[in-house]
């Protein structure tokens, strides 16, 4: 059985992102013949005598017109050694929402610049998210090589600029590897090519293929955020009620001992069923359906954990933010916190530190956090949660910040989560 890697593209707008994305589904013939009709007619259209491969993943007809991508693009794709989940971000500094959500699940990330420009301010700003998500690995992809004549000491001199960053971000030098490749011509990405034997390291696919993936945290204690409760109440079954959702991580069976939180009711799972069926164990990633030895009351938002390393109960976060939004963030500023299946209304406190992406140091007490900025800050719930520090469960120790009058989302948080510093890169749970 092959295993699976989720990973994430970034970088700066135009940078080829999704013309590598349409190479490595090309090259592995992970294209349907109709995808890949479709893309030659679009080709012909623009007046291109080869196919544009970005096609294949600017998929809404907004992208296809502008040439841009706008919104997370999801593509999968296997090859004989692994599958692959592959989360195409946008590059504009106003999409920098997106590649947030992209990569907050990614195992890996690919963060291409052009060899013509080298390491810019978006380059910088991606792989600071990057390093706040706790994303493991980086690949560097100096892309366009071709249109520097496969130069190797513009490579060299970009591969050793961006180390020396993701250095300082805390990423281990055996965590970040840098290729030149051409998505266009497709030097590197699936095939060695002949333009550059100068570079002797794996290509792009040959590296995803063979770096090492973690495990799903099945082996950490349970959580299980209750997202649905189910009560038929048919003549087949009077009595039953289940609480459905998703493990987060860890895993469950029937007869282990269980805690419901908030409320820190302990009882035991008597089933743990799927449509289905029922199952003797459900591990992080299933979506299951628990039944309990005791008639207590659970409802939606509350958490379903197990034995041992509980996580915390507060009304006080002090947490990371990657503000979202185009209105800036005040101390005072009223807010939702969406925490799991549970929301709650929350007051902002002191904005603590402001982290500054391109020098790598912070701003001690900022008056505000404006559009993609990342800082430091406290928040008062207007309930107590039970909630993990991002860097030990990140699934159960991330939530969102929406505004209470419109319902859009205001920033990404991460509980306890330390800024991006030397030494200091979150390890992802």
């Amino acid at each position: 059985m092959t295993d699976l890697l989720r990973l994430a593209t970034a970088g700066s707008v135009d940078d080829g992102k999704s013309t590598l994305v349409g190479r490595l589904l090309y090259d592995t013939k992970s294209v349907l013949a109709d995808q890949l009709d479709a893309v030659r007619r679009a080709s012909v259209d623009k007046g291109l005598s080869t196919p544009d491969l970005s096609l294949l993943v600017d998929g809404l007809r907004s992208e296809r017109e502008q040439g841009i991508t706008i919104d997370v693009a999801y593509r999968y794709f296997a090859t004989p050694r692994r599958t692959f989940v592959l989360a195409d971000t946008p590059g504009h500094v106003q999409y920098t929402r997106n590649t947030v959500t992209g990569a907050s699940t990614a195992q890996l990330a690919i963060l291409l610049v052009d060899a013509r420009k080298g390491v810019v301010d978006q380059t910088r700003r991606h792989a600071a998210v990057l390093a706040l998500l706790g994303v493991p690995r980086l690949v560097l992809a100096v892309n366009k090589i071709d249109l520097v004549d496969y130069d190797r000491e513009t490579f060299e001199v970009i591969a050793k600029e961006f180390a020396v960053h993701a250095g300082a971000l805390g990423y281990p030098a055996g965590a970040v590897l840098a290729i030149p490749v051409s998505a266009l011509q497709g030097d590197n990405v699936v095939e060695n090519s002949a333009s550059t034997p100068w570079y002797t390291g794996p290509t792009l696919l040959e590296h995803l293929e063979s770096v090492p993936v973690e495990p799903d945290p099945h082996e950490a204690p349970l959580r299980f955020p209750v997202q649905y409760v189910i009560r038929p109440r048919t003549p087949e079954h009077p009595d039953y009620r289940g609480y459905a959702g998703l493990v987060a991580t860890g895993s469950v069976r029937p007869g282990d001992e269980v805690v419901v939180l908030p409320a820190g009711r302990l009882t035991k799972v008597t089933r743990v069923d799927t449509p289905d069926g029922a199952l003797p164990e459900a591990t992080a990633g299933r979506s299951v359906t628990l039944l309990l030895a005791d008639d207590i009351d659970v409802s939606r938002g509350d958490l379903i954990v197990g034995q041992g390393k509980p996580p915390k109960i507060t009304d006080e976060l002090d947490a990371t933010l990657a503000w979202l939004a185009d209105k800036p963030l005040r101390a005072g500023a009223r807010v939702l916190v969406k925490h799991g299946a549970r929301t709650v209304q929350a007051l902002v406190g002191e904005l603590r530190t402001r982290f500054d992406e391109q020098k790598l140091s912070t701003v001690e007490g900022p008056e505000s956090l404006s559009l993609n900025e990342i800082g430091q800050v406290s928040l008062r719930t207007s309930e107590r949660i039970p909630v993990d520090d991002y860097a030990t469960h990140g699934r159960t120790g991330a939530f969102l910040v929406i505004d209470p009058a419109d319902g859009t989302t205001l920033a990404a948080g991460l509980v306890g989560a330390p800024l991006p510093l030397p030494n200091k890169l979150p390890n992802k749970g």
